[in-house]
């Protein structure tokens, strides 16, 4: 019997997150949901890590193992889930993985996306999309503002408390290896590549990379941040789950 590994899209106001909840609406439970609709001995289908309610995904990466030995191929699998799921909930590829292959384990690394509209007016399809801002920005100081996350850093000041101690990680050390703002018209789209990322680490980073644009927050307090996080140290604002996107989970291959 075959593993298969997930390429999966979504649109994050749908759904209440990535991982299961009690209100059933999480994108884990649609998904299992789905699997099991097909083969009722498939018991659990493993992400490579969370999103929260509101956040979109291009490429997140799943894994489940078959049941029962079948005919189906990808192909097979990718139709009948889609024939199952919520039409803003799409597999996108599903091909047979290693029997080692692990959405979260093997995972070397994720890029996410922020997107910002700064128009005065908000064009309805980008409505729950992207995050409006109003205010114009310091492009210069933008750019320098993201250029302090680049490399490895403790980004305690950067991520929030699940709540959870058991869920806490140990280490909060985190490598971003590429992180740019692309200014086009009207849009401005911050992307991080990094071997990992703590709990709303990357809306953390935007609200400060944000408020160093407006010039409400000094590019030296976010190097200091870095460089020596205290309790007391946070980020000055956390931008909204709606315009972050999981763009591409990293394997290496």
């Amino acid at each position: 019997m075959s593993r298969y590994r997930l390429t999966i899209a979504y649109c994050g106001e749908s759904f209440d997150g990535w991982q299961s909840q009690p209100t059933g609406n999480a994108v884990q439970d649609h998904l299992l949901r789905a699997l099991q609709e097909v083969q009722p001995g498939i018991t659990t289908v493993q992400g490579s890590g969370r999103t929260d309610a509101g956040v979109h995904a291009f490429a997140q990466v799943a894994h489940f193992d078959e049941a029962e030995k079948t005919r189906m191929n990808g192909r097979a699998w990718r139709e009948a889930l889609n024939n199952r799921l919520p039409e803003t909930l799409r597999i996108m590829e599903a091909e047979v993985a290693p029997p080692d292959f692990h959405a979260r384990y093997s995972a070397k690394g994720k890029t996410y996306r922020y997107e910002i509209f700064q128009g005065p007016v908000l064009p309805p399809w980008r409505a729950r999309r992207a995050w409006h801002l109003r205010r114009q920005l310091d492009i210069d100081r933008l750019h320098e503002a993201i250029a302090c996350f680049e490399g490895r850093h403790n980004f305690s000041a950067f991520a929030a408390n699940r709540g959870d101690p058991a869920s806490e990680p140990k280490d909060p050390h985190r490598t971003i290896f590429q992180a740019r703002a692309t200014i086009e018209g009207e849009e401005i789209r911050l992307e991080f590549t990094g071997d990992g990322f703590l709990y709303k680490m990357v809306r953390m980073i935007t609200g400060a990379v944000i408020r160093a644009g407006e010039s409400a927050l000094a590019i030296e307090d976010i190097q200091e941040w870095l460089a020596a996080p205290t309790p007391c140290r946070k980020s000055p604002l956390t931008a909204p789950a709606e315009g972050l996107y999981l763009v591409r989970v990293h394997y290496g291959d």
